[in-house]
């Protein structure tokens, strides 16, 4: 069998917060380059050069071009550091650390950041076509008199109007809310089970804040020491009576502002090696990344938009010559209780699994004590960028408690695709 492609020696982030509230005037570059600089101060990095800082935003306005160089160079990291800015969709803090983790296991560096960061506040806000080619004329104008004509010259007050970030797949239309109300109805996932998983994940994210668990790895920022989206005093009764919000009109949505993560600002970031770069510095290491794996479904075909996961778990286990039971524990992104819930059921469809999967059984069903004991997205909230890396380091925190094990992770992402990765500890 293959070695592991690096080690995990650990990782940081600030805590997430609903968007609009403590990081509202904070952008990408700011929330990163904090996670980044706690790593290097924790790890006594500050003027050393890394292999590669591979860091990703997906709500990224024009300026943050250069996001991760920029970070690295803020950082108090030597300036030498390279830095390379990359995006898929929710998925963008797994690719970040699969980036890193490839190059070390091919030996092109020893030691690396991958991450991300995300502002659902300060989105950014894009001239309309009207208005952009107009300002376009105006610039290129060589008089006063043709300047004022390009600006005034059937000008139609419409065209001030900016234009937000899109939420639909581009190609359907649909958002993803939308998309997943589809696949619940299609695998008949209920209401109440999808309360009980979010109560579920604010329930295990509260007795992990309590036993002390995310100390080292949710720090302090803007006077806010824990995620705001968290809530204790979470029941089924409080979920039940929240109205659903992306199939309001046929009397059948079951996707609720309680079982759907929320709009999150915050950023993340892990520090990956070698093993014998972290032996020779006395670092102990937490965990190894495995392997991983990539897929995509043809959702405009009528797929589930967020059923890749599937694909790729099952892609990753045959790799690797394992069960789906062959974990300890479970980290499944929450996008939506739903999409957690259709995933397992397709899991432990022969039919799906045979027909979509190709496989000669059904993958089976998994423990649900080991799924996300922390908590997930639902709870802590969901930094489009920042999730991977959320969830790398914790899995890898919580194999190093555990004193060995193995941790299977997985996300869906916009577009119709999915990460899966693979987290071992040997005991």
């Amino acid at each position: 069998m293959a070695r592991p492609l690096a080690a995990v020696i650990g990782g940081v982030r600030i805590p997430f917060c609903r968007n609009n509230g403590p990081y509202r005037l904070l952008g990408n570059l700011e929330m990163g380059t904090e996670v980044v600089r706690q790593l290097v101060t924790r790890y006594a990095l500050q003027g050393s050069e890394l292999g590669e800082v591979a860091f990703g935003a997906v709500l990224k306005h024009s300026r943050d071009w250069n996001l991760a160089r920029e970070i690295a160079l803020g950082s108090g990291l030597k300036a030498t550091t390279p830095g390379l800015t990359l995006q898929r969709a929710c998925g963008t803090g797994f690719e970040a650390a699969i980036v890193v983790a490839n190059k070390i296991a091919l030996g092109q560096i020893e030691v690396g950041i991958g991450g991300g960061s995300d502002s659902a506040s300060e989105v950014p806000l894009v001239l309309s076509k009207a208005l952009n080619a107009r300002l376009l004329a105006v610039a290129r104008a060589r008089s006063l008199g043709e300047r004022l004509g390009a600006l005034l010259r059937g000008f139609r007050p419409g065209e001030l109007k900016p234009a937000a970030p899109g939420v639909m797949e581009p190609r359907t239309g649909k958002s993803m809310g939308q998309h997943c109300e589809e696949m619940a109805k299609t695998w008949a996932i209920k209401r109440e089970d999808q309360d009980r998983l979010a109560l579920l994940s604010h329930q295990h994210a509260h007795r992990a804040y309590e036993r002390g668990f995310y100390r080292d790895l949710v720090l302090p920022y803007q006077g806010v020491a824990r995620d705001n989206i968290l809530r204790a005093d979470s029941s089924l009764e409080k979920l039940a009576s929240l109205k659903p919000v992306f199939d309001t009109r046929s009397g059948q949505g079951t996707l609720t502002a309680g079982n759907s993560t929320p709009l999150t600002d915050g950023a993340a970031a892990v520090l990956l090696a070698h093993p014998e770069w972290a032996a020779a510095r006395g670092l102990p290491v937490l965990a190894e990344v495995v392997d991983a794996e990539v897929a995509a479904v043809d959702f405009v075909a009528g797929e589930g938009l967020l059923m890749a996961p599937t694909l790729a778990v099952a892609r990753l286990l045959k790799r690797r010559g394992l069960s789906l039971q062959d974990f300890d524990y479970y980290e499944i992104h929450e996008a939506f209780a739903a999409q957690v819930l259709c995933t397992l059921a397709a899991w432990e469809s022969a039919t799906y699994c045979r027909e979509r999967l190709g496989l000669s059984q059904a993958l089976g069903a998994i423990d649900r004590d080991k799924l996300n004991v922390v908590g997930g997205s639902l709870a802590l909230g969901h930094p489009f960028a920042a999730t991977g890396a959320r969830i790398i380091a914790s899995a890898a925190q919580l194999l190093s408690e555990a004193g060995g094990g193995r941790v299977l992770i997985t996300a869906c992402a916009a577009g119709g695709m999915g990460v899966a990765m693979i987290l071992e500890r040997k005991a």
